[in-house]
């Protein structure tokens, strides 16, 4: 394991594990947690750490690490934003491919012996407008890969970025309305938690397509079922979505929509990385150095 290079590593199964059930001794000695932001780190677990001096969150997301908690302790909280954009930004484009052409449906059907009842139209996202809720480093990303289809792009972020070929549209809404697939590219938390609700998913429309390959949170999902189960638009692609891994069953049984186990972000090129990320973050922190990507401090 390349992380024990750097010190002895100990592998704790998650949050149905307290931290606190862990062998005493081991807990005296941790320095450092590797987490992510679906994980997270709580308060109660970082008081059961009392030499903790740094969390560090794979990924950009760190929404489930109290950082309240870790401000009032002293810990560094840090992450790897980039290392895996380019995958997730590949995998959202299959996605909107995917929903929107349906491929699954025509697969399955050509398999069961159909043929031509399949051929029908089908939207295709050449000369069409994406909107992109959250424009980091996979929001860009996403962008370059859809004007590269000649889509027209927007964005929804707090401010404008110097990129171009796309637009900054500061209402929500109004891009959701102009757009014809709506991709959520934003971390999760409290300040973005339900905002594509029922009245954004009715901006959007019944041509409309949703993929979000952010956070489950930013969803609401009941809005999200009851807006496809109605025509109130044409399709979903979730690589993420809330209470993941258990998907509620009308979730399950809807048509239009495409379901993945959130791995957009994993390939062998964005694994490298994120390795070779995580060794520069451990080895400044054993270092004394200040942490790359610094979040919280």
């Amino acid at each position: 394991m390349m992380l024990a290079r750097h010190g002895n590593v100990v592998e704790w199964p998650g949050p149905a594990t307290p931290v606190a059930l862990l062998d005493q001794g081991v807990r005296a000695l941790v320095r450092l947690v590797v987490t992510n932001g679906s994980v997270g780190l709580s308060a109660d677990d970082m008081a059961a750490l009392p030499a903790l001096r740094w969390v560090l969150c794979t990924g950009v997301g760190h929404e489930n690490v109290d950082l309240g908690a870790a401000q009032a302790r002293g810990v560094l909280v840090s992450n790897t934003p980039g290392a895996n954009a380019h995958t997730v930004a590949d995998h959202a484009m299959a996605l909107l491919l995917a929903i929107s052409r349906d491929l699954l449906r025509l697969d399955q059907g050509v398999r069961a012996g159909r043929w031509e009842d399949l051929r029908q139209p089908r939207p295709a996202p050449h000369e069409r407008t994406l909107g992109l809720l959250g424009f980091g480093q996979i929001g860009q990303a996403i962008a370059t890969r859809a004007l590269g289809f000649d889509m027209r792009v927007l964005y929804h972020a707090r401010a404008p970025r110097p990129f171009r070929g796309a637009e900054h549209v500061a209402d929500l809404t109004a891009m959701a309305t102009r757009a014809d697939y709506l991709v959520v590219a934003c971390p999760g938390g409290a300040q973005t938690r339900h905002l594509v609700d029922a009245a954004l998913l009715r901006a959007l429309g019944p041509q409309g397509f949703l993929v979000n390959i952010g956070r489950g949170s930013v969803v609401d999902t009941t809005a999200l079922i009851a807006a496809l189960e109605d025509g109130v638009i044409a399709g979903a692609a979730l690589d993420v979505f809330e209470g993941e891994p258990l998907a509620p069953p009308r979730l399950r049984a809807l048509p239009n929509l495409i379901l993945t186990p959130h791995l957009a972000g994993r390939s062998p090129q964005a694994q490298a990385a994120q390795l070779s990320a995580l060794e520069n973050h451990i080895a400044a922190c054993m270092q004394g150095k200040s942490p790359p990507n610094l979040v919280h401090s």
